[in-house]
């Protein structure tokens, strides 16, 4: 079986050697593993890849003694499912698009459990790809609405929720239960332009180049930290709706990228940033 350990600690002798001496404890073969060390921070962060016999619950059991050892905050995920996923997303539908048909082409190794809208629109082109569609108007009763939301995504039990242009506030309660495991994409180059209308923003400042970003969510509303970022050029002939469409093609590509990294487990979040391992 295909495992991979994410783990973060404070930096001190012996960790790449003690995990190295595990791996091979439990039978295994290390196909890939890269570090980093924080400066700042005193932080030793690693990604391990490798192949064992054993099975996640003979793995966890045995490496939770060496997380006690050096103070790891660890995680281990095991190849033996696919990544469940809803996709969260109001009018605008370039994103969902693209992560379905990325998923179809076999591009993104995800389940799609479902997607849920504050609008019909896009129930059309989420039916085509047979994905159950939840529709959750948005109403006097925010409150409620919020409930109901979070029952959907208790329903599916997603391992990530992904916010495809979802232009609605995810209430705090629900971010923290989906803690590192929500990603947003906001449609300018972070911490430039962050809220509504973004490229309104940009074209009002005269920017020669504008962005995406993809990040986690927190209560803070897009200043999670950020996973991946991407810019195009830009010039004064370039209006509005010029911006819009340059724009959506990072953010395809943007998100994309960054939910591919997080099912591949190849981010670690601390202190409001992250490494990725490529």
């Amino acid at each position: 079986m295909r495992a991979v350990l994410l783990l973060a600690c404070a930096d001190q002798p012996g960790l790449v050697a003690a995990v190295g001496q595990f791996v091979v404890g439990v039978g295994g073969n290390i196909s890939h593993a890269d570090q980093h060390v924080d400066p700042v921070h005193g932080l030793f962060l690693q990604r391990v890849e490798f192949d064992t016999p054993l099975d996640r619950d003979e793995i966890s059991g045995r490496f939770a003694a060496l997380g006690e050892r050096f103070g790891m905050r660890w995680q281990l995920h095991t190849g033996d499912r696919r990544a469940r996923v809803v996709i969260l997303v109001s009018r605008e539908g370039h994103c969902l698009v693209d992560l379905l048909g990325r998923v179809e082409l076999g591009e993104l190794d995800v389940e799609v459990c479902a997607v849920v809208s504050n609008h019909e629109t896009l129930e059309p082109t989420t039916r085509h790809y047979r994905v159950p569609y939840h529709r959750l108007p948005v109403g006097d009763d925010a409150a409620e609405r919020e409930q109901a939301l979070g029952a959907v995504l208790d329903g599916y039990a997603p391992d990530l929720v992904v916010l495809a242009r979802y232009m609605q506030i995810v209430p705090p309660w629900l971010v923290r239960r989906y803690q590192e495991r929500m990603i947003n994409i906001h449609h300018s180059f972070l911490p430039a332009f962050a809220g509504a209308r973004p490229y309104h923003q940009a074209y009002e400042r005269g920017v020669k180049l504008i962005g995406a970003t993809a990040h986690y969510v927190t209560d803070e509303l897009d200043e999670g930290p950020i996973i991946v970022q991407d810019v195009t050029s830009v010039s004064h002939r370039d209006q509005v709706p010029d911006l819009v469409r340059r724009g959506r093609d990072l953010e395809r590509v943007v998100l994309a990228t960054a939910v591919r990294l997080h099912v591949e487990h190849r981010i670690v979040a601390y202190a409001n940033r992250t490494v990725v391992f490529d």
